[in-house]
């Protein structure tokens, strides 16, 4: 990530402190670089398949815990596996389990598996209940090649009895094509889509009308 791979505070600290000296004491702050906020909205990867289930789903918020519970983006260095850390202006416009459960709605609504599929806000009376939790969604800078790793743990319910249909466990990584945090940003939607695809696939397979093997 140029200069901020694997640096936090002082990546954006040392420049500024850099112009305050060249200014030779006159007392103007330096400028702080800003936040970079970046959008974790990608295109769905799975089209229409055959009849949707005659059902609704409902997708529920995702949980998350630490860090991935929030905006800033995680990373991991190999130095340091074991050290969770955060960029202090690399940010998600959206918290990362709230922009991953809209992801899979999205998806799951554009590939037509189900007749309908709502989110609790919808307020709607659901035949099945997907919820689950992010695991990890983060940055591997110093990798070789340098990539994003992504996991996700969904259960599948139904909404009469609570019977457990799904429990499943979705992981991905996806190499980072360049050294920038715009680059870093597309292999993350490219990820999370990649995920939403898995999960659309894995509920086709539940039972219901028989789906053709061409796309309308």
């Amino acid at each position: 990530m140029s200069d901020r791979t694997g640096l936090r505070r002082p990546s954006r600290l040392l420049p500024a402190l850099m112009l305050v000296l060249l200014a030779g004491g006159c007392g103007s702050p330096a400028p702080l670089r800003p936040d970079l906020f970046y959008a974790l909205d990608p295109e769905p990867l799975e089209s229409p398949l055959g009849t949707p289930l005659p059902a609704t789903l409902l997708v529920s918020d995702l949980a998350a815990r630490g860090f991935l519970g929030g905006r800033q983006i995680v990373f991991r260095t190999e130095a340091e596996p074991l050290q969770v850390q955060r960029y202090d202006d690399l940010l998600w416009a959206d918290p990362v389990p709230h922009a991953l459960a809209r992801n899979l709605v999205r998806a799951v609504r554009h590939a037509q598996v189900f007749e309908f599929a709502v989110i609790p806000a919808d307020r709607a009376r659901a035949d099945y209940l997907l919820g689950g939790a992010v695991e990890r969604f983060e940055h591997l800078p110093t990798a070789t090649p340098p990539r994003v790793a992504g996991a996700l743990n969904l259960a599948l319910v139904r909404a009469d009895d609570r019977r457990t249909l799904r429990d499943r466990s979705f992981r991905r990584e996806v190499e980072v094509q360049g050294d920038t945090p715009e680059a870093m940003a597309e292999a993350f939607n490219r990820l999370a889509a990649l995920l939403a695809a898995d999960v659309v696939r894995d509920l086709r397979t539940l039972p219901g009308p028989a789906r053709s093997s061409e796309t309308p």
